[in-house]
């Protein structure tokens, strides 16, 4: 059985907090029919369930209006900005108000993305940014309009509300009932903003957010607009701080020592008397320990900090292998009853980084084997939808990979709680390497919400500063921010990705050193530096287009092989073996796990993305993936490449390659032998194969016997298309996706693996399509278009459920021009009934 469909057996479902259906068990499709993931919890997400009566904690996702407005020209744009007096009175913005018209505005769900819906423009300002028309110079497309009319029970009047946004590109400014709420001026860290004073309970109230990414944070893809989710949040007036509350574990022998705090705050009138008790429960749902802190009187306007202790024997540890997570419910009593509560998910689990032996977690000598990773996936561009991110996490998992990095900016939350219920570390950085009130904002932020996320092993503070690196200016920077990290987080280190001015004293104040590149720097810098640990916070950076052979430039192609790397980077091979070979060295992250929108090295226009990933944008493997799963997994690999369709090439001789961790591959072409060789560790074997149509074959062999055999073969001309759903059940919630991979096959049944035909969807039922994708680097149809080209052999199609029950299906077929016509296949998916998060009205 495939090593990620162990992983999420229903005890392990239930091990990592959510009681789910034998149904929900269902194997996905990565490379050669893997398993890819199951147990997506739906309405069960740790967001969802975090908030406990009497608090509410709705998702404000559905039922928004989005207007396309204009960022100089104000008739363009609502009339915002026609006169310098637009922020004079309270009260007065009309877009914000009962009597405004926005009935031509296009009705939406979040979280959206207006940036992967424009067209690539040729454009080399824009390169990095996948060519995308946003900007100063692109006002037209560079500023977005979000509305949403929406009722407050007159009941919750006396209560306090607050508007939370997991993060919005880029620059926030939020509206409601014609009154001005605030601002925000970042991509990644999340803001909020409370209404209390201005809604209107027991009516309508309306709320509008411009959003305008004529500015961006980074050097790469990164969206527009609202593309996390949106919540409302209802508490009482004497209420738990944000992110305050923390556990703290220490294992010692068979138990473990959770240290607890959090901190109450008191917006009422009068003083409060209150206290805070803690329930620490099992993921099966048994209480197994309390707490409670001593009783303290919490002034008006004013806060208080409890803190207790508890004990939890013979504790479930939390690994890569078992993600075992427990939950703490945190409430706030007052005058013989619950004024708010929240639950908290954590696990118990020991992280040592030690400078000659390398990385311990639970005592025991882990590699870390990881990715960094940016946000974007294909066809839905920076907005996934949570199920995504355990599609993104499966993928990972399936290569053999333990760890990733949040490159280079504090992650969403699905994508945290993913790592932390599939079982992923993670090295979670953050966006501004900077001690000013708005890099320590945004640490800060990163810290309080993820320090109790058990994947998270290392903090760290930023990437490849060139200027910090090399000044003293840089050196007091560092030393703040990881020393504010060490004040709210004293159980984890800080790191830096650091790519020069090796020499200064820039790493002095930083607990764990972070490599980018650079492999003849690490061994003298350890020599001179013997007591910091060390990582790879940035390596590999190899660059290869999936199913591609031969370098081609004037295509912008790259061999699949691991042969091609930018000059300041290396090949998966030299720095996994590098990395591997060195006991002090903790590990290290791989420059990409997927490819990316923007930064399309070595080649520009009319490349869109880049080719750094051991996958494609779409998951899809490449090569290179199973030399990682080889090396980086358990189980036996054998993968042969490349494909055997090579008309009008015969007689020419083809390079075939193999990447397994078996003792011996012996290799055939139509049933004769070109040779046996021997595994050497952590490299691949190599064969010259006078090319002939027919059968290429490898016989892997293990202590004597062939235990596993790969084919490719040549074959025919396209004769149907095969549709292949990641599941054929889905929650019926409005969010949950089904990923399908889509083929060409031959009238054998085989797929073909140069397929580059045009296929068009259609998608009906209780559903829609919201995103294809190909994978290619240089493709730049549609990510909406309800049709994609194949890009060797394989496309994927993204549809969402609706909250109906029943079903969708898919259609996928050709048009009658250009040739073949190929016959229309379908799929049909069920979206079953599931209880819906709370969600706003």
């Amino acid at each position: 059985m495939d090593s990620l469909l162990r992983y999420l057996t229903r005890r392990d479902l239930l091990r990592s907090g959510l009681a789910l259906s034998a149904s929900s068990l269902v194997a996905g499709s990565v490379g050669r029919a893997h398993a890819l993931l199951a147990g997506y919890p739906g309405a069960a997400s740790a967001e969802a369930l975090a908030a406990v009566a009497p608090r509410e904690h709705l998702l404000f996702d559905f039922g928004w209006k989005f207007f396309q407005g204009h960022a100089t020209d104000p008739l363009r744009d609502l009339g915002f900005g026609k006169g310098q007096g637009d922020f004079a009175k309270t009260g007065e913005f009309e877009f914000a108000r009962e009597k405004f018209d926005d009935s031509k505005w296009r009705a939406l769900n979040l979280p959206h993305d207006w940036a992967v819906e424009l067209p690539f423009v040729r454009d080399e300002e824009l390169q990095s940014h996948g060519y995308k028309p946003l900007g100063r110079r692109y006002p037209e497309t560079s500023v977005g309009w979000y509305r949403r009319v929406f009722d407050v029970p007159k009941q919750d009047a006396g209560r306090r509300v607050v508007v939370e946004f997991d993060g919005a590109f880029r620059s926030a400014l939020v509206f409601l009932n014609g009154s001005f709420m605030g601002r925000n001026d970042n991509g990644y860290a999340p803001f909020r903003f409370d209404l209390t004073d201005f809604l209107n309970y027991g009516g309508k109230n309306y709320l509008v957010v411009r959003m305008d990414a004529s500015f961006g944070d980074g050097w790469f893809y990164e969206g527009a607009g609202l593309y996390r989710h949106v919540w409302l949040t209802k508490t009482d007036a004497l209420h738990l701080g944000h992110w305050d509350s923390y556990v703290r574990t220490t294992v010692k022998g068979n138990a473990a020592t959770l240290s607890l705090g959090t901190v109450v705050q008191n917006e009422g009138t009068p003083p409060a008397s209150c206290r805070v008790r803690w329930q620490i429960f099992d993921a099966a749902g048994k209480a197994v320990a309390t707490a409670d802190a001593a009783p303290q009187s919490v002034a008006p306007d004013g806060s208080a900090t409890f803190t207790a202790s508890a004990n939890v024997t013979n504790p479930a540890l939390w690994s890569p292998e078992t993600p075992n997570l427990y939950s703490a419910v945190v409430t706030v009593e007052s005058g013989g009853k619950p004024r708010d509560a929240e639950r908290v998910s954590f696990g118990v689990r020991t992280v040592v980084f030690d400078a000659d032996k390398g990385f311990f977690l639970n005592g025991k000598p882990v590699k870390i084997k990881g990715t960094c990773n940016h946000h974007d996936h294909a066809g839905v561009g920076a907005a996934l939808p949570d199920r995504l991110q355990w599609y993104r996490v499966g993928v990972l998992k399936d290569m053999g990979g333990n760890a990733v990095r949040t490159s280079h900016n504090m992650p969403t939350p699905e994508w945290v709680e993913a790592c932390d219920r599939l079982g992923l570390m993670m090295m979670c950085e953050t966006r501004l390497m900077s001690s000013n009130a708005e890099g320590m904002a945004q640490l800060e932020l990163m810290v309080k919400r993820y320090r109790n996320s058990p994947a998270v092993i290392l903090w760290s503070m930023g990437n490849e500063e060139w200027v910090l690196q090399s000044t003293p200016q840089g050196e007091r920077v560092i030393a703040d921010m990881v020393a504010r990290t060490h004040e709210l987080d004293p159980t984890r280190l800080c790191t830096s990705a650091v790519n020069g001015s090796f020499d200064t004293h820039f790493p002095d104040a930083l607990d764990v050193m972070g490599f980018n590149y650079n492999l003849k720097v690490p061994d003298d810098w350890h020599k001179a530096h013997p007591k910091k640990p060390s990582v790879g916070s940035e390596t590999a950076s190899t660059v290869c287009t999936r199913g591609i052979y031969s370098t081609d430039k004037l295509r912008n192609w790259l061999s699949a092989y691991d042969l091609n790397h930018p000059e300041w980077a290396e090949l998966a091979e030299e720095w996994w073996k590098f990395y591997a070979t060195r006991e002090w060295l903790a590990g290290g992250f791989a420059w990409t796990g997927f490819d990316y929108r923007g930064e399309p090295t070595p080649y520009a226009w009319p490349s869109i993305n880049s080719q750094f990933g051991i996958v494609d944008m779409c998951g899809f493997p490449k090569d290179n993936f199973y030399y990682y799963k080889a090396w980086w997994g358990s189980e036996p690999v054998l993968h042969l490449f490349p494909h055997w369709n090579w008309e009008q090439r015969e007689g020419e001789s083809i390079s075939v390659w193999v990447h397994s961790n078996l003792d011996s591959v012996e290799l055939f072409l139509n049933g004769k032998s070109q040779g046996s060789q021997k595994v050497q560790p952590l490299t691949h074997l190599e064969w010259k194969v006078k090319y002939e149509p027919g059968v290429l074959e490898a016989r892997g062999t293990k202590d004597g016997k062939v235990v596993l055999v790969e084919k490719r073969e040549t074959t025919g001309k396209p004769e149907s298309i095969r549709l292949t759903a990641d599941r054929t059940e889905i929650h019926a919630d409005g969010e949950d996706v089904a990923v399908l991979r889509v083929e060409v096959l031959d009238k054998e049944g085989r797929a073909i693996p140069t397929a580059d035909n045009m296929i068009s969807f259609k998608v009906s039922g209780d559903g829609a399509l919201i995103g294809v994708g190909n994978g290619d680097p240089n493709c730049q149809e549609s990510d909406k278009a309800p049709k994609r080209s194949l890009f060797n052999g394989l496309a994927q199609v993204i549809v969402q459920a609706s909250k109906t029950p029943g079903t969708i299906t898919v259609e996928a077929y050709t048009e009658d021009w250009p040739p073949p016509k190929l016959p229309a296949t379908r799929v049909t998916i069920t979206t079953k009934k599931v209880d819906l998060r709370p969600t706003v009205g």
